[in-house]
């Protein structure tokens, strides 16, 4: 696992031979600015599940993050940019914690942007294994974390904002997931050269 304070770059050299070893390009958005736009409709979509679900467990209203119909409130202080870099680094994290031997990996990549985080392993991966990786952050934070912190009375305020948060942050994510579930065929593997993928089935391993 290699840290990096920006992303890698994809390889001329290295997309030449993926293609020569018959890997196809995912059709994906070409730039972070495409993905993020295009992915507009998942945050929206991530934003209500992660309400109703928090909804079903606890109380929650639009007054818990300061809207009203006096105005907005909001107050910034130093335990909410704790909070806020915590998420961050949690989200990442669980998206790194399932690719496989990660920590002895050359070829995993890991850092911060001022766009974000991003975790982008350039191993080959099984499409199951790639899904699980992709969609980790937002299943275990927005869906099962606000389950269990009900549970235990610790669903305050703060904590429904991150969820939301990390549902919103997670568009891009389901966007991505989006693509390899229609394009990928079951039983495939994954690559990537740096933000691009590439994908091979095993019939064509097998020629």
């Amino acid at each position: 696992m290699k840290i990096l304070n920006k992303l890698p770059k994809s390889n001329p050299r290295l997309h030449l031979e993926l293609i020569k070893d018959r890997w196809i390009p995912l059709k994906e958005p070409k730039n972070l600015t495409s993905a993020i736009l295009l992915s507009i409709p998942f945050m929206i979509v991530a934003a209500i599940i992660s309400l109703g679900i928090i909804n079903i467990v606890s109380y929650i209203s639009l007054r818990d993050f300061g809207l009203s119909l006096d105005g907005i409130s909001i107050t910034i202080n130093l335990s909410g940019i704790f909070w806020l870099v915590f998420l961050l680094i949690l989200h990442e994290l669980f998206h790194l914690i399932f690719i496989p031997k990660f920590i002895s990996s050359e070829k995993t990549y890991v850092g911060f942007t001022m766009f974000g985080g991003f975790v982008i392993t350039e191993e080959e991966i099984s499409k199951s294994r790639y899904i699980c990786i992709t969609i980790a952050p937002f299943l275990i934070i927005s869906i099962i974390m606000p389950l269990i912190l009900s549970v235990f009375g610790l669903l305050t305020t703060t904590f429904k904002f991150l969820i939301i948060l990390n549902s919103m942050a997670s568009s891009v994510d389901l966007l991505n997931l989006l693509l390899i579930i229609k394009q990928v065929p079951k039983n495939a593997t994954l690559k990537s050269n740096g933000p691009n993928t590439y994908w091979k089935s095993v019939q064509m391993n097998k020629k």
